[in-house]
């Protein structure tokens, strides 16, 4: 359902984490859309996106200080004045792919997303997100001051999703800020999500935890209590190296083990633990070098 509005880091392993909503409301505050309007986010700055994965400039007149992707990153400071570098124009037909990571978007009730679009027009586009930034669910047409967005519906309700595209509609791209402007995308329905390198946790093609990493898991525990989680699901992935069987039984194993481990735990004593396997179906990196199926070879932890 799509709504038009205008109005701990632990050092030997990956770790990216944004806690849960209801475990953030200290963290609260309130932004202002492109039509004066404020918006209030639950999670405060964590809420927005963190990184720019692909650019793709539309046709159209776009002045100087509307040409730079970064500008969508951070919370919306546009201030009325079309010169002053806050947002990004698409261009007639442009896109924006982003990507959360250090949190991910999931289905809350009520709205989702956010996408702060300004300037003098309103001008739509497409919207559409992703688990992994290759396989993508299209969510239709957006537009206003304030784009709020209710995945309700889209897909799994246990689905987490780290990007969001953008493509600007090629409709009404006469002006000198042509096609959509972007001023910032945040996520409202959010969960905490810790990623833990594979490698530090296994060695290879085995799914039992190496001696060393038990400390570090002890203190990832102890984060995620802190958290106020009280369910979350743990998740295993690898690269694309062999059979996607034996990578789908491998990430499911490592998974298990991981879980049962943090179950030990006193401070995670009440809280509801399930291990899922991805095998090589999410990967966050290139297949094709050894850095990048490094990256792809993790687990993670993510609430729900």
């Amino acid at each position: 359902m799509l709504k038009g509005v205008l109005p701990a880091a632990i050092s030997a392993i990956l770790v990216a984490c944004a806690a849960p909503a209801m475990a953030q409301s200290s963290e609260s505050s309130a932004y202002q859309d492109g039509a004066r309007g404020m918006v209030t986010l639950p999670q405060g700055e964590r809420s927005f996106v963190d990184v720019v994965v692909e650019h793709v400039r539309g046709t159209g007149r776009i002045e100087e200080s509307a040409r730079y992707p970064r500008a969508a990153l951070h919370a919306p400071d546009y201030s009325g004045d079309v010169d002053d570098g806050s947002f990004l124009s698409l261009g007639c037909d442009g896109s924006l792919t982003l990507q959360f990571t250090d949190n991910a978007l999931i289905d809350v009730e009520g709205a989702d997303l956010y996408v702060f679009e300004v300037g003098p027009n309103v001008e739509a586009m497409r919207l559409a997100i992703s688990t992994d930034g290759n396989s993508w669910m299209e969510l239709g047409e957006i537009s206003g001051g304030r784009a709020e967005v209710d995945i309700a519906g889209r897909g799994a309700p246990d689905r987490s999703y780290r990007y969001v595209r953008l493509t600007d509609d090629g409709i009404d791209c006469g002006t000198r800020f042509a096609g959509s402007d972007i001023d910032a995308v945040a996520a409202i329905g959010s969960t905490v999500r810790f990623v833990l390198e594979g490698e530090v946790l296994f060695g290879v093609d085995s799914a039992e935890l190496r001696g060393s990493s038990r400390a570090e898991l002890d203190a990832l525990a102890r984060d995620i209590a802190e958290a106020g989680l009280d369910r979350f699901r743990v998740v295993g992935h690898t690269d694309a190296t062999g059979a996607k069987a034996y990578n789908r039984d491998l990430s499911l194993a490592r998974a298990k083990s991981v879980r049962d481990y943090l179950g030990l735990q006193p401070e995670l004593a009440d809280v509801t633990i399930t291990a899922e396997g991805l095998g090589e179906a999410e990967p966050v990196a290139d297949n094709s070098t050894e850095a990048g199926r490094r990256q792809n070879r993790r687990v993670e932890i993510i609430g729900f």
